[in-house]
């Protein structure tokens, strides 16, 4: 018993924080201040924990997260779905380390000035408010996460620029709010996970608030360098601090489940499929 405690009682070591209240100067008040450390991690680090993560399913990982004493931690809201699916490739399946966008509801006007032309406007919208400052730190293994101002019809997500982070190296994206083009996407088969489909674009609707701050997905917290695994199921979201720990537990969860449908697949002359080998 004591053995079988012991993993779970280092991971709670790991994962204590030392208690600190959280004040500072009036001054910084007033400028602004965040209260939730996060760290940068390296290439490396990041590349070998996407290894661990490497075919394990949202179900092998929620239930991982139970046994590292995490249970309900990091499950996105299922309203958060897959934008497309493809049941023989899988490839609407990804994980990936977050890099965290928050867009927030303009309170600019939102249409040109008298005189002002739509597209130098719109160009000037793009660069000055609602930009992409993010794509220069796309890595390979990124997972996208935006929280953007959700009650809007907004597009932030498309066909174009998508694919273009895809280019980079994000694994996939996942959004509390829109996407528009979900068929041209669906067709470049990046993944994309999200709440519902929009159509509006960025200028005059939202303005870019951060990068790699935390964020609220779903009702989950996702902080920059955390582990994202996306599939049929949903999205879930694994600490940092956990998230070796948490892919052990997952991975033997997954071999066995292999194992057992392997069986039943070669009683019934089933051709083995990659979820099985």
């Amino acid at each position: 018993m004591r053995r079988l405690w012991l993993p779970v009682l280092c991971l709670f070591a790991i994962l204590r924080v030392p208690v600190r209240a959280q004040t500072a100067p009036e001054e910084d008040l007033r400028k602004g201040v965040n209260f939730i450390v996060t760290r940068v991690y390296s290439e490396a680090e990041n590349a070998r924990l996407l290894k661990l993560y490497e075919g394990l399913r949202v179900a092998d990982v929620t239930d991982g997260l139970d046994m590292a004493g995490l249970p309900g931690v990091g499950l996105v809201d299922q309203s958060i779905h897959p934008a497309w699916q493809d049941p023989d490739s899988l490839r609407h399946q990804f994980h990936g380390i977050a890099l965290t966008l928050r867009y927030v509801p303009t309170q600019r006007p939102d249409r040109p000035g008298p005189g002002e032309d739509f597209s130098e406007w719109e160009g000037a919208w793009y660069g000055n408010y609602s930009s992409e400052a993010f794509v220069s730190i796309i890595q390979p293994g990124t997972a996208i996460v935006i929280d953007d101002a959700g009650e809007r019809d907004i597009g932030s997500i498309g066909s174009n620029n998508i694919l273009k982070w895809y280019e980079k190296g994000a694994a996939g994206v996942v959004t509390d709010a829109s996407s528009r083009d979900v068929d041209e996407v669906g067709k470049e088969k990046v993944p994309l996970y999200l709440r519902r489909v929009g159509r509006g674009i960025r200028p005059g609707r939202n303005e870019l608030e951060s990068v790699n701050r935390p964020v609220d997905i779903g009702g989950g917290l996702v902080c920059p360098g955390d582990m994202l695994v996306a599939d049929g199921d949903g999205v879930v979201v694994v600490p940092r601090a956990a998230a070796e720990q948490v892919a052990l537990y997952a991975r033997k969860i997954l071999d066995g489940d292999k194992e057992g449908r392997r069986k039943v697949y070669e009683r019934l002359g089933l051709p083995l499929d990659q979820t099985v080998k």
